[in-house]
């Protein structure tokens, strides 16, 4: 193994070990916080701030407007390409920060005149400028994948931001607990990185930098305003049903994202800086490519379908019954999420390789097949009919990326469809007796720890019985972990 090949190997290790300590110990510092003001905060707190994180979305998305991904697939950025892409995000934010303060009240009689969203709106939007301030220092640490500060970023964040989202519900401040968590995420995330980033931004601002990575950045940026506007109206179409039932659906939509978010944020932060070091370079990036999928399925098959097997026990003991109503949500969500999983990762193949124009025919599929799906379930008037119409327009744009990969890249849809769903069958066993235990009248603490027993037992055995080489790496990885 050559010095470059070995150098590469390790950081790509160093990269995904950072990636996943940062993903799933924020995921678990999130679920605490959440299951605490799940329990505390009412139905209608959570449809308040459902209401406003829709036009959080679409702010967010304007004030990287795209660049923030273009830096990852260009090569090597220069330090005016960063400064110049770091004064735009500012600009923006602040922009867009003013047009939606003055909107507020607009955005309250768009919702049942439900005048508590003002003064919300107006307070929750601060983090429009907070985060653009830290946009160009997390890409440049993910280019040089140098992941550590962002994750140590994040916990920190995580921490101070739960702790006071947690002491504020506690003492009846409502939907404001969810504002100020917010905030206080946003600005130690920040802190942080300018602290230990080592990065400052020069004054200089260039045309010519925008224009370098326009292209790209343009693509993504349609790409994701289209996935933004889909992915959220959903919630728009909800919030015009009752405040309650956004919120019993936000519920579901959150839950359901920490399993479907975290695992396409790992490969992205930690394959697409990779896969672009071979995107000229069609044979290995190929070879790479199937690699990837394989791992991919690898880890989010039996992590998503063991959660929608152990849905209801699971809300059970962190929610009592307050929450029920958002468990068929809950399900259909995470089945969904696998598929989410995988259009992210071709997505990311494609963005590899400078493919812009294909996310945006993705996108446009996809939100075709979105619109028919609430068209035809909304006569229905059932929240879960409207969710089912999400899987169903996810199965099809998950067909069609598959064919867009196919005519990038050279690799069949058997093929990567074959990595991809590599580790269903194996699977299917163990999930067949995780569901037979949910028939146990049994305390549901007791249901979930037979479930995850039996459930882990059984898909290993039968892939060691089948000499699965992912398994294999992986128990040699933990061996060694311990024997340091």
């Amino acid at each position: 193994m050559s010095v470059d090949t070995r150098s590469l190997r390790n950081a790509t290790a160093r990269t995904l070990k950072w990636n996943t300590i940062d993903r799933f110990s924020s995921q678990i510092l999130y679920a605490v916080t959440g299951i605490v003001l799940a329990n505390v905060l009412s139905k209608s707190d959570f449809g308040l701030v459902g209401v406003i994180l829709i036009f959080q979305a679409f702010g967010i998305l304007f004030v990287d407007s795209g660049f923030g991904a273009a830096l990852l697939q260009k090569k090597a950025p220069s330090e005016r390409d960063y400064s110049t892409v770091f004064w735009f995000n500012l600009a923006v934010s602040i922009v867009i920060y003013i047009i939606l303060y003055l909107c507020a009240p607009l955005i309250a009689r768009l919702f049942h005149n439900d005048l508590r969203l003002i003064p919300l709106c107006r307070v929750m939007f601060i983090s429009f400028i907070l985060n653009g301030l830290g946009i160009v220092q997390t890409n440049r640490l993910m280019k040089e994948m140098n992941v550590k500060q962002i994750a140590i970023a994040n916990l920190l964040g995580l921490i101070l931001s739960g702790a006071s989202g947690i002491y504020l519900a506690l003492t009846g401040a409502g939907a404001w607990a969810l504002v100020w968590q917010t905030i206080v995420l946003a600005a130690c995330k920040t802190i942080w990185l300018w602290i230990t980033g080592g990065w400052r931004p020069r004054p200089v601002f260039s045309l010519h930098s925008l224009k370098s990575i326009y292209r790209v950045g343009l693509g993504v940026f349609f790409s994701s305003f289209l996935n933004t506007v889909f992915l959220h109206i959903y919630s728009f179409v909800i919030g015009f049903i009752s405040l309650v039932s956004l919120g019993i659906y936000t519920q579901a939509d959150k839950w359901s994202k920490m399993g479907s978010a975290s695992l396409s944020q790992i490969v992205t932060a930690t394959f697409v800086p990779l896969l672009a070091r071979f995107q000229d370079d069609a044979v290995l990036f190929k070879e790479m490519m199937l690699k990837v999928a394989r791992f991919t399925g690898f880890i989010t098959l039996p992590f998503m379908c063991a959660l929608t097997v152990m849905a209801a026990p699971l809300f059970h003991v962190l929610f009592g019954t307050k929450w029920d109503e958002a468990i068929p949500l809950f399900q259909i969500l995470m089945m969904r999420g696998v598929l989410i999983v995988y259009i992210s990762l071709c997505t990311n193949y494609l963005l590899s390789l400078g493919y812009a124009k294909s996310l945006i025919m993705i996108e446009t599929v996809k939100d075709s097949t979105i619109v028919i799906a609430i068209l035809l379930t909304m006569p229905l008037k059932s929240v879960e009919a409207l969710v089912w119409g999400q899987f169903a327009a996810s199965c099809i744009t998950y067909a069609y990326i598959l064919w867009r990969v196919r005519r990038a890249t050279g690799c069949t849809m058997r093929s990567l469809s074959t990595a991809l769903w590599k580790y269903l069958p194996p699977l299917l066993p163990a999930l067949a007796a995780m569901l037979l235990a949910t028939l146990l009248d049994l305390p549901a603490i007791i249901i979930i720890t037979i479930q995850c027993t039996v459930g882990l037992g059984i898909y290993t055995a039968i892939l060691h019985l089948s000499h699965d080489s992912l398994l294999k790496e992986a128990l040699r990885h933990i061996a060694s972990r311990f024997h340091r």
